[in-house]
């Protein structure tokens, strides 16, 4: 039982990373959720991102199999870009997430790479450094420790030096980052 727990924690978190890879990923799945699909230039021009910063964005959703170019595109009212099955499974929790992130004003570090996967591990690895860093694949000490000073500046975080030989920090979610693992958790 403990190992399918671990293996499901694993693909969890590796979702996640892969998620966050693009800055752009996850407001784009909810706008392709509210719109139905949208067209390129329809998702510049709501999420204010460019062009060159969008394409390659969907061509990594694309990749993951969570969008799909619309077959019937062509017709002008047709959308270009629409959720593929997996997608579409995954789209209502990234629109909670975003409308949220829109909301705290916290698109800025909520969009970077590693912070929200680093604050959904933090929860589960005790706040210790070196746990949540174990968890997550691919992650350097350096990001995780940009991550973490960008969690504690935007008021998700915050760091505790607990007394001993050596002193060790241990890093703890405020309420305001407690209130963000459970919609970051149900991508």
């Amino acid at each position: 039982m403990v190992y399918f727990q671990v293996k499901a924690a694993v693909g969890r978190i590796q979702r996640l990373v892969t998620l966050f890879h693009h800055r752009w990923a996850v407001p784009v799945l909810a706008e392709l959720q509210r719109g139905k699909g949208a067209k390129l230039v329809t998702l510049v021009q709501r999420l204010g991102a460019g062009r060159d910063v969008l394409r390659p964005t969907l061509d990594r959703l694309i990749e993951h199999g969570w969008v799909v170019r619309n077959s019937g595109y062509g017709h002008p009212l047709r959308p270009e870009y629409v959720l593929s099955r997996s997608g579409k499974r995954i789209a209502p929790a990234c629109a909670r997430l975003w409308q949220t992130l829109r909301r705290s004003d916290l698109t800025g570090p909520g969009l970077k790479k590693w912070s929200l996967p680093v604050a959904w591990v933090l929860e589960r690895s005790g706040g210790r450094f070196g746990d949540a860093k174990q968890m997550l694949p691919g992650i350097t000490s350096r990001a995780l420790t940009l991550a973490l000073k960008t969690l504690q500046e935007a008021g998700l975080v915050r760091r505790e030096v607990v007394d001993g030989y050596p002193p060790r920090p241990r890093y703890h979610l405020t309420p305001r980052g407690r209130r963000l693992v459970p919609l970051v958790g149900g991508l």
